[in-house]
């Protein structure tokens, strides 16, 4: 495997499986989204114990689909490898993409990343990235009810999963896992796997900045009422689908892979100055994301109004106030870091979600004005597109990013969820 699959292959490919296993696979209709696409599940195994596997809750995360055939593959095949890949003993439920509107707005990556040298361009610019509220796993923390999320939510009432595993990946950095509750077993597995395949594991992480850390790459949700976690809402983090197996016992994983890899996310040595790095980046994220609105400033005449355009939702939900939130959530570290070094591993993970805000964002308003049929159209277009091949050069110099073969990217995260499979089936009673 040395490309993505986009979700037509993925639909495709399991498909053929059932073809293949009537007796052990079956594809269903679990909901429909916003758009009218629907939302589809591949049961593998007939066990009455059930492990969910949520394959593109972010559609611009794309190896959770390839991760998604390969475990059904294995489980269908017949790879006996432990008690959880017994399909008379286990069922695995497979959730094919939870976002097909937004991955349908991500399609170009596939294409993008298939080149034999990918570039950071070719991603930011077809990668899509819906608002919050639009995120299915996200919007319920902030009030929102998508049909996407009942689809899982119902899902997951039915079949009361021991385990749920979410395919999740990171444009740069390390792999790690975020649980809600503890799987003391998988540590061990996870760290052999990633580094077997050359993959940093990352050493603190912006997604899980203020979770327990019981060892390397491996984050647990505090308690519910911790409110030690990250900002922007995640102190009603219970509402999300990612805490609803635990009303029945069950875990969730959230597995992130990097596509491009760097060596500063496994760096566990003090930063030589942690304290200066964090207000370069704070002011990094906040121009960068100054100068795309700015050229967004010159266009909102001509492009379409954000009721009509989700890439015009996401740019004025970041103009809003996104790029100083992520900034002002530094500030606690910032402060410790004036009394105790953080590690280059960590300031690197900020790094990371510095340079890739205003990527995200220009990418998108450069898709726009590039359809936009208005004579002011095209010099916006060159002015942005500048800066954003000079960010895109910059953040992979700054970092020394690699290229992690995709075929390694499911592999480590397939390797993942069986482990974390393993653990959890240990961890419960039945």
């Amino acid at each position: 495997m040395d490309r993505y699959p986009t979700v037509a292959d993925v639909t495709e490919s399991a498909r053929r499986l059932v073809s293949r296993f009537p007796g052990v696979c079956r594809l269903r209709h679990i909901g429909t989204s916003r758009a009218g696409r629907p939302i589809l599940m591949l049961s593998v195994g007939h066990g009455p114990r059930h492990i969910l596997v949520v394959a593109r809750p972010h559609p611009d995360e794309p190896v959770g689909g390839a991760t998604a055939l390969a475990l059904a593959e294995r489980v269908a095949g017949g790879e006996r490898l432990s008690r959880v890949t017994d399909p008379a003993f286990v069922t695995w439920d497979i959730v094919l993409c939870l976002d097909p509107d937004g991955a349908a707005l991500s399609e170009g990556i596939a294409e993008a990343t298939a080149v034999p040298e990918p570039t950071l361009e070719g991603y930011y610019g077809s990668a899509f990235r819906p608002v919050a509220a639009e995120q299915p796993e996200w919007a319920p923390i902030v009030g929102r009810q998508l049909p996407e999320s009942q689809a899982l939510f119902k899902v997951i009432d039915e079949l009361r999963p021991f385990l749920q595993c979410s395919l999740h990946s990171v444009e740069a950095g390390g792999s790690w896992v975020q649980l809600t509750g503890g799987l003391p077993e998988l540590a061990a597995p996870f760290r052999t796997s990633a580094y077997a395949l050359g993959i940093p594991v990352q050493h603190g992480t912006y997604d899980a900045l203020y979770w327990d850390n019981p060892s390397p790459g491996i984050h647990v949700l505090p308690p519910p009422d911790s409110t030690d976690r990250l900002a922007a809402g995640s102190e009603n983090i219970g509402r999300s689908t990612w805490c609803a197996p635990m009303r029945y016992g069950g875990v969730t994983a959230i597995i992130e892979v990097p596509m491009w890899a760097t060596d500063l996310a496994d760096d566990q040595s003090p930063h030589p100055a942690a304290a200066d790095a964090l207000r370069d980046l704070s002011a990094l994220v906040r121009d960068g994301g100054r100068q795309v609105t700015a050229v967004l400033d010159r266009a909102r005449r001509f492009l379409p109004a954000a009721e009509e355009s989700p890439h015009r939702r996401v740019l004025e939900w970041m103009a809003d106030d996104l790029y100083d939130l992520v900034a002002d959530s530094w500030e606690p570290l910032a402060r410790q870091a004036a009394e105790a070094s953080l590690t280059t591993a960590q300031v690197c993970s900020l790094d990371v979600v510095a340079r890739r805000q205003p990527l995200r964002a220009a990418g998108l308003l450069l898709r726009l004005l590039r359809a936009a049929d208005d004579d002011a159209a095209p010099a916006l277009h060159s002015e942005l597109s500048e800066l954003f091949t000079a960010w895109c050069a910059d953040f992979e110099k700054a970092l020394r990013l690699r290229w992690v073969p995709v075929r390694d990217q499911v592999e480590h995260q397939a390797r993942t969820v069986l482990t974390a499979a393993d653990s959890a089936l240990n961890a419960v009673q039945f």
